[in-house]
Formats: C-alpha cells, sequence, structure tokens
C-alpha cells in the first residue's frame, strides 16, 4: 500500500519569551485507504501536526513527502494549490461563513478550484445531498444546529474530492449522540485513494480508528487498532 504522506525527522519550536519544542523529530508514512487518530494531552502538539500536514504552517527541521513529492515551504503559491487540491480541513468550530447560506459555504470552497459558478453550484448540491442537508440548502450558520454545521464542513472539506481530510476535534463541541453521528459519517468518506487524520480528546472514537497514533513528549506512539481488535 503506497504512503500518500511522509513525514521525517520533524521538528516544530515556537518562540516566545523562551523556545518552546512541541514536536520533536517525528518520522511516519500515512497510507491510502486508512484512518488515522491523534490524542494526547492539551498542548501535546496534535493540532500543530495536523497544521503542518495541511501545509499552513511549516516545521522547523525536517521534511514532509506528498506522494513523490517533498514539499518546499518556501513555495507558498504551489502548496496553496496543493491544498486547495488535495487536503480537505475539518475544524472543531465548523468556521463557516456567517453570511454565505450553507449551499455557499461550499460551493465558494470549489469555485477557488473549478472557476466556473454554475458547475461549482450543482457540485456543491450534490454535496449537500451526502451529508443529508439538502432542505438546508439556504439557511444560514446562525440557523442551523451544532451537528447541521458540522455536517455543511464536512461536505465543504469533501467538494474537491481531496485525497487527504484532516479533522481537528470534529465532534468536540457536540453531545455524543450528535458526535457519534457526525463520526460515522465522517468514517464513510474512507476510500482506497484517501486517508483521514482526526484529533481527538475521546478515546471512544479514537479506537475506531486503524491506527491510533499518541503524542506526548512531542514524540508517536502509534497502536495497530485493527490488530488490537482483533486480539480481544
Amino acid at each position: 500500500m503506497n504512503n500518500l504522506i511522509k513525514i521525517k525527522n520533524i521538528n516544530k519550536s515556537f518562540d516566545n519569551l523562551k523556545k518552546i519544542k512541541v514536536l520533536k523529530k517525528l518520522s511516519y508514512n500515512f497510507k491510502c485507504g486508512k484512518i488515522y487518530s491523534l490524542m494526547g494531552p492539551s498542548g501535546s502538539g496534535k493540532t500543530t501536526l495536523l497544521n503542518l500536514l495541511s501545509l499552513i504552517d511549516r516545521p522547523s527541521h525536517g521534511t514532509i513527502h506528498f506522494g513523490d513529492k517533498q514539499i518546499n515551504f518556501q513555495n507558498s503559491e504551489e502548496n496553496d494549490i496543493l491544498r486547495a487540491k488535495k487536503i480537505g480541513i475539518i475544524y472543531q468550530e465548523d468556521n463557516l461563513l456567517p453570511d454565505f447560506t450553507a449551499l455557499e459555504n461550499i460551493y465558494l470552497a470549489n469555485l477557488n478550484v473549478e472557476k466556473k459558478k454554475e458547475k461549482s453550484i450543482e457540485i456543491a448540491k450534490k454535496f449537500l445531498k451526502k451529508v443529508g442537508l439538502t432542505s438546508r440548502t439556504h439557511h444560514y450558520p446562525s440557523e442551523l444546529s451544532g451537528g447541521e454545521r458540522q455536517r455543511v464542513s464536512i461536505a465543504r472539506a469533501l467538494v474537491n474530492n481531496p485525497q487527504v481530510i484532516l479533522a481537528d476535534e470534529p465532534t468536540g463541541s457536540l453531545d455524543f449522540d450528535t458526535a457519534k453521528g457526525i463520526f460515522e459519517l465522517l468514517k464513510k468518506q474512507i476510500n482506497s485513494q484517501r486517508m483521514i487524520i482526526f484529533a481527538t480528546h475521546n478515546r471512544f472514537f479514537a479506537n475506531k480508528a486503524d491506527y491510533l497514533l499518541e503524542i506526548t513528549n512531542g514524540s508517536i506512539k502509534t497502536t495497530n487498532v485493527r490488530v488490537k481488535k482483533s486480539k480481544i
């Protein structure tokens, strides 16, 4: 199975009053067709790692390969295009544009790639249907429940058919039943050409991944959850 993302000797430090090392010499290969969960205490580096994988931030040291290509963090324009076409991002707080409808929030994400408004609208409608929100097409975020807003976020993340879905605590602000529904919807989006990496504090959801990555003291410990389950 091909590695889609490879990180090697990744360090990430932040300079405040003193240098704080968040990630230390992380190396890991992420494969298509798999779901990875990230766990660790607050401040352990889960969000930092997701920001690096999404190319929003750059490592202090080390390399990231996307497919066979090493990411050049000096080329922000190229990385922005790669992110738009290949990476879908879901946040804990949905980050929807408050002055735009559910449909508009989704099609605007596709318009950046497709460049044709009418086609982007049709694509967005299909993804709204996919997450069960056709009846909320023209509703604004303030008119939607927390679960509905997160479903719009998932549709927005999927609209460009990304190879990578990154989710930072996607169910963290929801009640358990709603969170479970959102997680199951997210899990259904996996296929042989796509991977999902999500950060969570909830071990119930973390254990439903293929691999559980625990970040402590800036390093990764990995557990093959599938193998662990088969032994029970």
